[in-house]
Order: C-alpha cells, then sequence, then structure tokens
C-alpha cells in the first residue's frame, strides 16, 4: 500500500528587506550562492551536512491545522423495541439524534520561499481529512517557535500542492532548483517534521527519477530513500548546493512507516504551479477525454505490439476534445506533438501540459497503422470530477445460476473460459450498467483460465479487440479472428458499474 502522509516544511518565496539602517542592502536568500560557497560540502562523500543545514534550517517550518468534522449521529437500531428510550440516552434518539461535531488536527511541514511570508507546502497537509470536515485554522511555527495564522493563497489539488501567506516580514527564506540535473545516486537532504517532533533532518540518495505511482496528470516523482515519515509532508528535499530540488510528498510502506521509499515532487514541476497560484491564477490543464491504459506485455500480445510504447485509448467520451478529433477505443498513442509517449512520460502528462484550446498532435497506431490526429484540447475537470463512480450491486442480478443447472450460452469447451449472456434492461440494471450499453454478460467464469482471474461474474464485454459485440456469437466470430490471425490473446472491453477498462485475455488452445 501507499500512504500519502502530512509531512511538512516551509520555505520562503523571493523578496527583499532592508537589513542596513544607513545602507539598505537587499536581502538574499539563505541558499544564495554568495551565502552557499562556505557550507557546500566538497566533492565526494560529505564528512557532515552540519554547516549546509544550519543555514536551510531556518527556511523550514511546521504547519498545523484545527479542523472541524461533523458526523451524522447513528441511527437507532433498537427503534420501536422496548430498548429504543435506552438508545436515546446515549444520544441516538428517534432518528439518530442531531449531527455529533469533534475536533480534528493535522500536522505537516512547509517552507518559506520569499521573505514577506510566502509558504510551500502540500496540499493534502491543509486539507479536510476527513468527510465532513472543515478546516477552521491552519498555523504555520517557525524553528524559533514563532507562530502565524496563515491564508491560503491558492491551492491545487491534482499535483498536491497548496501556497500559504502568513504576515511578517524579514524571514529566512529558499529558493527553487534545477530538478533536471538530479542524477541517480546523488546525495540529498530532507529537513522537516515527523510526528510533529520539530525541526527533524534526514539524507540519502536520489534512487530514481521520472518515478510514475499510480497515472495522472501529475505523477512523477523523485524517489529517495532519505527517511521521510508522517509529518514531513510539504517539506523540501534540498541538493547539496542548498537548492530545493522536490517537495516531500509520499512514501511507499505496508506497514505505516518508513521503508526506504519515498517520493518528492520535482521543482520543474512545482515552481511553475507556485508562480501561477501566487499571481492569483487557477491552474488549468490540457484534457482529451479518454480512459488510458499502459501498453503491457499481454496487451502488446493481443494487439501484435511492442510493449512499453504508448499508452492504449481504452474508451472515448463522447463530446470531449478526443471524440471531436475522431479518436477510437483501441488506438494506441505513441506521441504527443513530437513527444514519445512512455512509461515515464505519460500520456496524462503530455496532454495535461497542452494548454486548453492548444493543438495536440497525437501519432497513433490504428489497426497495425500509423496515423495522425489532430486534437483541439479541452479543460481538465476537477479532481472530484474525474473520481469514478461506481455501480450499486443488486441482491438479484438476473443471471442465469451458476450453480450447473443451465445450459451454458458459449459451449463448454469455449475459447475464453467464460459463459455470457445478452445483456437485458433488467440485467443492466442489476450490474448497475448505463441503458445504453450494449454487449453480453459474464454469467460464470472457470477459474483455471486467465479470463477467469480477470473476469467476473456480472462484468459486461462490450467490444473484443475494440469490434462490438452484441451476442455470445459475436464473440466467438471475434476470438476466431484473433487466432486466425495468429493472435494468442484479445483484449475485451468491459464495463464493471458505471467503471470503463480494457482487460487482455489469454484464449486458450
Amino acid at each position: 500500500m501507499r500512504y500519502a502522509y502530512a509531512i511538512t516544511g516551509a520555505l520562503l518565496l523571493g523578496g527583499a528587506t532592508a537589513s542596513l539602517a544607513l545602507q539598505p542592502a537587499p536581502q538574499v536568500a539563505q541558499n544564495d550562492p554568495t551565502q552557499m560557497q562556505t557550507v557546500v560540502p566538497r566533492a565526494g562523500a560529505p564528512g557532515s551536512f552540519a554547516d549546509l543545514v544550519a543555514k536551510l534550517q531556518p527556511a523550514v517550518v511546521n504547519i498545523s491545522t484545527k479542523q472541524t468534522i461533523v458526523q451524522q449521529a447513528q441511527a437507532n437500531p433498537f427503534q420501536g423495541t422496548p430498548f429504543g428510550d435506552l438508545f436515546g440516552q446515549f444520544g441516538g434518539g428517534q432518528q439518530g439524534g442531531p449531527p455529533v461535531k469533534r475536533q480534528g488536527a493535522s500536522l505537516g511541514s512547509g517552507f518559506i520561499i520569499s521573505a514577506d511570508g510566502y509558504v510551500v507546502t502540500n496540499n493534502h497537509v491543509i486539507a479536510p481529512g476527513a468527510r465532513g470536515a472543515s478546516v477552521d485554522e491552519i498555523t504555520v511555527t517557525l524553528p524559533d517557535r514563532k507562530e502565524y495564522i496563515a491564508k491560503v493563497v491558492g491551492r491545487d489539488p491534482t499535483s498536491d500542492l497548496a501556497l500559504l501567506k502568513i504576515n511578517a516580514t524579514g524571514l529566512p527564506f529558499v529558493r527553487f532548483g534545477d530538478s533536471t540535473r538530479a542524477r541517480v545516486g546523488d546525495w540529498v537532504v530532507a529537513i522537516g517534521n515527523p510526528f510533529g517532533l520539530g525541526g527533524t533532518v534526514t539524507a540519502g540518495i536520489v534512487s530514481a527519477v521520472h518515478r510514475v505511482t499510480g497515472g495522472g496528470a501529475a505523477d512523477r516523482f523523485i524517489q529517495t530513500d532519505a527517511s521521510i515519515n508522517q509529518g514531513n509532508s510539504g517539506g523540501p528535499m534540498f541538493n547539496l548546493q542548498g537548492d530545493v530540488i522536490g517537495i516531500n510528498s509520499q512514501i511507499f510502506s505496508q506497514s505505516g512507516g518508513n521503508i526506504g521509499i519515498g517520493f518528492a515532487i520535482p521543482a520543474e514541476d512545482a515552481k511553475p504551479v507556485i508562480d501561477t497560484l501566487m499571481k492569483g491564477v487557477a491552474i488549468k490543464r490540457g484534457y482529451l477525454g479518454v480512459g488510458i491504459q499502459p501498453v503491457t506485455d499481454d496487451i502488446a500480445a493481443a494487439l501484435g505490439l511492442p510493449k512499453d510504447r504508448g499508452e492504449l485509448i481504452s474508451r472515448v467520451e463522447p463530446g470531449e476534445a478526443a471524440a471531436k478529433a475522431g479518436l477510437r477505443a483501441g488506438d494506441v498513442v505513441v506521441r504527443v506533438n513530437g513527444n514519445e509517449v512512455n512509461p515515464d512520460t505519460t500520456l496524462s502528462r503530455l496532454v495535461a501540459n497542452v494548454a486548453p484550446g492548444g493543438q495536440a498532435r497525437l501519432e497513433v497506431i490504428r489497426d497495425g497503422r500509423p496515423q495522425t490526429i489532430n486534437a483541439v484540447v479541452g479543460t481538465r475537470p476537477s479532481e472530484e470530477q474525474m473520481a469514478a463512480l461506481t455501480g450499486a450491486e443488486g441482491a438479484d442480478d438476473g443471471l442465469p445460476d451458476d450453480d450447473g443447472a443451465t445450459t451454458p450460452t458459449l459451449p463448454a469447451a469455449n475459447p475464453l473460459g467464460v459463459q455470457v449472456v445478452p445483456l437485458t434492461p433488467q440485467i443492466a440494471r442489476s450490474v448497475g450498467v448505463d441503458s445504453t450499453i450494449s454487449g453480453v454478460v459474464v454469467a460464470t467464469v472457470d477459474p483455471s483460465t486467465d479470463a477467469g482471474q480477470k473476469l467476473k461474474r456480472g462484468d459486461v464485454i462490450t467490444a473484443v479487440n475494440f469490434t462490438p459485440v452484441r451476442t455470445p456469437a459475436d464473440v466467438l466470430a471475434r476470438v476466431g479472428a484473433a487466432r486466425t490471425q495468429g493472435r494468442d490473446q484479445v483484449i475485451l472491453s468491459i464495463q464493471r458499474g458505471r467503471t470503463p477498462g480494457a482487460v487482455p485475455v489469454k484464449i486458450r488452445k
């Protein structure tokens, strides 16, 4: 499991203050080259980070929130029984009682990026921490224990970044560096406030760059083995020149604690977002309106393509940019405006970097042949709007019982190891798919087959190798055509509740 913890640390943004009464001089960043010459460790393994840390740590802050969480009281399970009134004495009441309010909090880190009090952190550090929660107050605490109430200048949930402002001047601050120059094996230093303990420094190396952890428009990180724990989120990652090259954001852990796999948002991605938020402008990203999947070994085999080249379009949303441009399910997009689509640089990322209304030249492979499609990209919806909806399961799904009493619609020795039946309106309602969906629905699966490991009862198969199917005979025909072409796999377009997808399935021999 991956846990995104509030790990925060703070930096101050550009700005200047008078430091001499008679001869004003501009204030410089804590990590200005003129300040770093005497503290940067010499090349090779450093004997100590102490001088470096002493210069940088004053710009790293603790960020905490006070939150109010409103929860509906539990309904009275004994309503209508002799015990109903007794339950009401404990807050249940006739209808479950009034909503219950309780206090919550969060802790994280951040860093100051200007002398006049701009502070960078992660969005999740200052976001409500539970359903029904609201943030009442954000407090920034400096290393000298001075506290300031912060206001939110702007936030971007997609990149998990937020910009705060405190009412102060003459603050120590640090600047962003060039994360594109970071190499695997470089030393890095992380400063933050894990577990609310106060300023804590850890060191490690860059373990990987361009690390993709789960897809999305802003999903690319610097991976490090520098210890990052709960409370470090939002804190800075420095190189040995004192530059902020990353913002600590996530850890990968099966226990909730640090195991040496942490992730930081690269400065090359963070700085443009922060600069935009500072201007009071909302972040907008390009959007095609497609469902995408990586070209895995199975998908590559089913399509007869090399793996890890491009990404597969599994669905096209009606009315969006991709549909208007003529993109189809089954297309594999290999380049966007000349930039290669691969596991390190995903289609979502490349399209998101195109301004809404801009042109995206898409090089695709369709039915084994290359072609170019020009699209005018739209505006990416909010993260809430992007969240996938799931359908509810009914008690009676309308499918044949899978106890062997019914005759399979496909022959017993069918090539996929699944039994399918036509999708009727009753079945569509019961399995939670839209009434406009056409296809066949999985009634039973053979668990010993590849399909049996990937499909389940109630899945709706809408296409085989992106050719629509409406009857079991259609499925057999498309699988047979794939066999004739020498393919040992097919791609099934499925609808599981409200969520579509493309699933590569091996053909039984």
